[in-house]
């Protein structure tokens, strides 16, 4: 057999079945073949580290097991210049088993679409939140983050008995809920909730950007970068910008 029949086998082998993919392999002695097989137990090693890592994520939704419908809340663009607050709140179903789930911060655009659309079809329930740069400058961010949560909470199909959230209590709400630090990188339903926020938010700035293309919204999402702050000076505000936030730039 050659070494591309191998890999070809090798690459589709079932990831709970590797030993018995490698087997008929073992003794051959093309340095090709010895990649290969390294190449699938690397592969297989990661896949069982993913694992681990995820149930160490359900850890405060096996803590508060009892609760029907545990429901994480994030936002996203909380320091940005110009353009929306978002946030999303997510009910996961107990059993979930959507791999990958990590802060959105830490993961490639590409992996944060692909699993915003495994999570939005594998939710129980999903909510959004906006709050416009309007009201970020009359109420101040805090302020019109909170709102934002509210609204997405408020907006869901099923009403959550728990609330996990990234690192605040929000006010207004008559649910139970858990702060937790650094929550995007520890709980499975607010790792979740952050990419499908900010998922929804780049793809708003991507609108924006094809009506602003000055400001290079496509690029920073309304985040003041250098080229963003330049653009301000030369061009003015947008409607999007918050005035609060560009008062050293105007």
């Amino acid at each position: 057999m050659n070494i591309s029949e191998i890999k070809d086998i090798l690459e589709n082998a079932d990831i709970f079945s590797i030993d018995e993919a490698v087997k008929p392999f073992l003794s051959d002695e093309r340095a090709g073949v010895k990649k290969l097989i390294e190449k699938a137990y690397e592969r297989e090693r990661k896949y069982k580290a993913e694992l681990l890592r995820m149930d160490k994520l359900k850890e405060y939704e096996r803590k508060y097991e009892e609760y029907e419908y545990i429901c994480g809340i994030d936002e996203v663009g909380r320091g940005p210049l110009a353009g929306p607050v978002v946030a999303c709140s997510v009910i996961l179903p107990k059993d979930c088993d959507i791999l990958y789930i990590n802060d959105s911060k830490k993961l490639s655009e590409k992996m944060r679409e692909e699993l915003s659309e495994e999570i939005m079809d594998k939710a129980i329930a999903v909510g959004i939140g906006i709050e416009s740069p309007e009201v970020i400058d009359d109420i101040n961010i805090l302020q019109a983050t909170f709102s934002a949560m509210r609204q997405a909470v408020n907006g869901m199909k099923v009403r959550p008995t728990l609330l996990l959230n990234d690192a605040v209590t929000i006010p207004g709400i008559d649910i139970r809920q858990v702060p937790i630090i650094k929550g995007d990188a520890k709980s499975i339903s607010i790792g979740a909730a952050s990419i499908v926020a900010k998922v929804y938010r780049d793809h708003l700035m991507y609108d924006y950007a094809k009506e602003y293309p000055e400001y290079g919204f496509d690029k920073n999402k309304g985040y003041g970068s250098e080229e963003h702050i330049q653009a301000i000076k030369k061009y003015g505000p947008t409607p999007i910008h918050r005035r609060s936030f560009i008062k050293n730039f105007v």
